[in-house]
């Protein structure tokens, strides 16, 4: 069963690090269809950058709570307790998509499917900074902005968004033969998503990444149309002007 949605489904937002996963799966396998022969799309990993208050973590705690505890042998130093609570401490895996070309692996373009902690405090800049070597290099960037959460405004700097184009979900394409410029695609709530073009070599056929197909099969693969209750609050609240949108679109769809 699809989403409700036409397009980017904000009840999707609180479990972005399966969608996340989904999107860059799915992009990659897209895109190895429809380049040329000599391009090859690759995901990636890396340690994410967390910040909350302006502390940085690299680390995402789980907590386990395992017992009834079995009583240790007597030895000293032994707490005596009903149950015993353990911290795992992970790190926090983002992934995206490197476009190389397979003989010298040159790096052509990146892609981001952009996370909270890409918009936040030290990842914020950890981001841009990261996203200024690669276009410095000679690597087009391609982010994908699905998440409300975070400071949008300061990824899109040194440019500003028009206020025709405010969005809650946007796609940005910046090219490294063009740096003083970025590509902006606007998204309404009310919208489809785009397909949008994958910037590559001079020379190159155009190559789309269609964002709404990915996502719908997120959804289905997912299994959220079971996972999703659209009768609690969207976490982060909408708009006003789209909350009542959704709420209008929720009841015609029988979801409240």
């Amino acid at each position: 069963m699809q989403s409700p949605f036409p397009g980017m489904d904000p009840y999707l937002e609180p479990h972005w690090l399966d969608v996340h996963t989904s999107l860059v799966s799915g992009a990659r396998d897209r895109l190895n269809q429809v380049l040329p022969e000599d391009l090859v799309a690759s995901a990636e990993e890396r340690i994410a950058v967390e910040s909350e208050e302006d502390q940085v973590r690299e680390f995402r705690p789980d907590v386990k709570v395992s017992g009834p505890r079995v009583p240790d042998a007597d030895r000293a130093g032994v707490l005596k307790a009903p149950f015993r609570l353990t911290v795992e401490v992970e790190p926090m895996i983002e992934r995206f998509l490197r476009v190389v070309e397979t003989g010298s692996q040159r790096v052509i373009a990146v892609i981001e499917f952009l996370s909270p902690s890409n918009k936040t405090g030290e990842g914020l800049r950890v981001f841009r900074c990261k996203r200024a070597e690669l276009l410095a290099a000679g690597v087009h960037f391609v982010e994908v902005d699905l998440q409300r959460t975070g400071n949008w405004r300061g990824l899109l700097r040194p440019h500003r968004c028009p206020a025709p184009a405010v969005s809650p979900y946007r796609v940005t394409l910046r090219v490294c033969d063009d740096p003083g410029a970025t590509y902006l695609h606007p998204i309404r709530l009310q919208d489809p998503l785009p397909e949008i073009d994958i910037p590559l070599r001079k020379g190159d056929p155009q190559v789309k990444l269609p964002l709404q197909e990915l996502l719908a099969h997120a959804y289905v693969a997912g299994r959220y149309a079971r996972r999703l209750d659209y009768r609690a609050p969207c976490t982060p609240p909408l708009a006003e002007d789209d909350a009542q949108w959704a709420e209008e679109l929720l009841r015609r769809a029988g979801k409240r």
